[in-house]
């Protein structure tokens, strides 16, 4: 099976992540931060490390300003949920996923807070010139997606945070789609919050993640249980990481993480230039096609396309009948399907990552010609 379907969850793993996961598990398999045995300790040292590795990745001194979540969307739930007050405005753009567009929307359903959705520019890219627009007296939080998982084009974010910076506004960057491919910044790019998956770029296992918040800003927990520290107090601690992180973390995940992240960021540089090598020379040949529509830009990382007559499911499931595996639908991101005009069907996305070739995005290419036929 030729896999190309990356921007979902990343596959195949190096082997460092699941030799990581295993040592983890035979090992130190105990409850990190809950015991003072020598298993328990060496438990809580892999999760230090990897926090430790997943800070200096962002270019954060203090390690205890990240915390790990199960996933991007848990980490994006927690800021909007933990940042937000009632009577509040908050402003998004409609490429959003729906981890971003559904908690913001009931909120909004529920007369919380207030939403403006901003629509992107033709380019599908969002000046922050319209997100300021779109702002009122009562905004409190802008959420932007670093990558549309539909277009692949990479917004600027140290636009939107020079912008929401100027105007007092809480920034959160969801960079589900570039963390492991871009180098995040998000000091320099002025966010308050980031979000970031581990099972995609950075080569984690599934169920791993984390949120970056930034020193003085306050985000408030979307659940509270044991974290292992000031147990006397029936009330959730008050400091970073430990009020965002209750309950048993995934020490084999984290350790997957970090084992996985370090492969990533190693070779970050050529699987970047190799994953835009592929995607621009995918997307020259489906152009090529007659009755093939292709929907992202040139330099975009992923491709996504429909074949006339075909809908997306449908050629996504005769792709895979051809031996390689793609995703059709909506991704969960139909605002964006809605601005294409895709909403009925969505479209098929093609996502390679490190472990591509051009023979395999070239044998994509040649399955959609003969389909067409």
């Amino acid at each position: 099976m030729i896999y190309l379907d990356n921007a979902a969850t990343s596959f195949p793993k190096p082997r460092c992540t699941v030799e990581a996961m295993a040592r983890a598990l035979e090992e130190c398999g105990a409850n990190p931060g809950r015991a003072g045995h020598a298993l328990s300790l060496s438990a809580g040292r892999i999760v230090e490390s990897c926090r430790e590795k997943i800070a200096q990745m962002l270019g954060e001194n203090d390690a205890a300003r990240i915390a790990f979540t199960q996933n991007t969307t848990q980490a994006l739930n927690t800021a909007i949920h933990g940042t937000l007050r009632r009577g509040d405005h908050a402003v998004t753009t409609l490429i959003e996923h729906n981890s971003v567009l559904r908690p913001l929307s009931e909120l909004a359903r529920a007369g919380f807070i207030s939403l403006t959705i901003v629509p992107p520019e033709p380019d599908g890219l969002v000046s922050a010139r319209a997100l300021e627009r779109a702002m009122t007296r009562k905004t409190r939080l802008v959420a932007v997606t670093h990558m549309s998982n539909v277009l692949g084009a990479a917004q600027d974010l140290a636009a939107i945070g020079r912008m929401c910076r100027r105007r007092g506004v809480l920034f959160l960057a969801d960079c589900a789609q570039t963390a492991g491919h871009i180098p995040l910044k998000p000091r320099e790019w002025g966010c308050h919050m980031l979000a970031l998956p581990g099972h995609k770029g950075l080569l984690g296992p599934h169920g791993t993640g984390a949120l970056w918040v930034a020193p003085g800003v306050e985000v408030g927990a979307l659940m509270q249980g044991g974290t292992g520290s000031a147990s006397e107090s029936m009330l959730q601690p008050a400091m970073m990481p430990d009020k965002l992180e209750s309950g048993t973390l995934n020490l084999p995940g984290i350790a997957g993480l970090a084992a996985g992240m370090a492969f990533a960021l190693e070779h970050m540089d050529e699987a970047c230039e190799g994953i835009q090598a592929m995607c621009d020379r995918l997307r020259g040949e489906l152009l090529n096609i007659k009755g093939v529509t292709v929907y992202t830009p040139e330099g975009a990382s992923l491709v996504t396309f429909n074949i006339e007559g075909m809908g997306s499911q449908e050629a996504a499931a005769a792709l895979n009948d051809a031996g390689i595996a793609v995703r059709g639908g909506l991704h969960c991101a139909p605002g964006t399907h809605r601005w294409l005009g895709t909403l009925a069907d969505g479209a098929v996305r093609v996502s390679p990552g490190i472990m591509n070739s051009m023979r395999d995005v070239d044998a994509l290419a040649r399955a959609v010609a003969q389909m067409v036929k």
